[in-house]
């Protein structure tokens, strides 16, 4: 009784019959050379650059320990020197946001004005870097700008009040800035500008 063979066996046997139609028997040479590739068989040949610069690689090849771990210390502490570096510019700027009112921050994340910020900030860090000037008079109409202007002054740590003038029929607005009396003030090295537009673009 002949055995019923299985369609699925039927089809490999195909299959089989017609790789072994298509694809020629191997020689030895190509036999070989399918166990030829390093590791496995021959060597790897020399390369032309093997004798390049000789007594140079022979240094780095046959360096001392004890070099070698100082040479790792030393790339690994001016690593750990700029990150610390960022760190602490990175600390100093959240530190000075934070100063700044919740609802200031609020109203400058919906309605950033970088330009407005970035002129508010050069008055600001001029005026504190200055030892000798007391006092910074600025006179902003705008409600918002004059908000603006007051989140600038919270994050350099400066007191600012805005104060109402009468010049003829037209009341003025002008915002007083003073330094606080009690030690120096340290301005942060990120500013609120480039603060903010790192924040817009999330890569804070």
């Amino acid at each position: 009784m002949i055995p019923k063979v299985s369609n699925r066996r039927t089809r490999r046997w195909l299959n089989d019959r017609l790789l072994m139609e298509l694809v020629p028997r191997l020689n030895a040479e190509e036999i070989r050379g399918l166990f030829a590739p390093p590791p496995f068989g021959d060597d790897v040949p020399l390369s032309v650059f093997c004798m390049t610069n000789v007594e140079e690689w022979d240094k780095f090849r046959n360096i001392d320990m004890d070099k070698e771990a100082s040479i790792m210390d030393a790339l690994e502490g001016k690593t750990s020197k700029r990150k610390s570096c960022v760190d602490n510019d990175k600390v100093a700027v959240l530190t000075a946001w934070h100063r700044v009112d919740c609802r200031t921050r609020d109203a400058i994340r919906r309605n950033f004005l970088p330009e407005l910020v970035n002129n508010y900030e050069q008055c600001v860090r001029a005026f504190v870097k200055e030892s000798d000037r007391d006092v910074l008079v600025l006179r902003v109409q705008d409600p918002f700008q004059r908000l603006l202007l007051h989140g600038v002054c919270e994050f350099y740590n400066v007191i600012s009040v805005t104060t109402s003038e009468t010049e003829g029929s037209k009341a003025v607005k002008s915002t007083r800035i003073t330094k606080k009396k009690a030690g120096s003030i340290d301005l942060p090295n990120i500013t609120l500008c480039d603060f903010l537009k790192m924040a817009k673009e999330g890569s804070w």
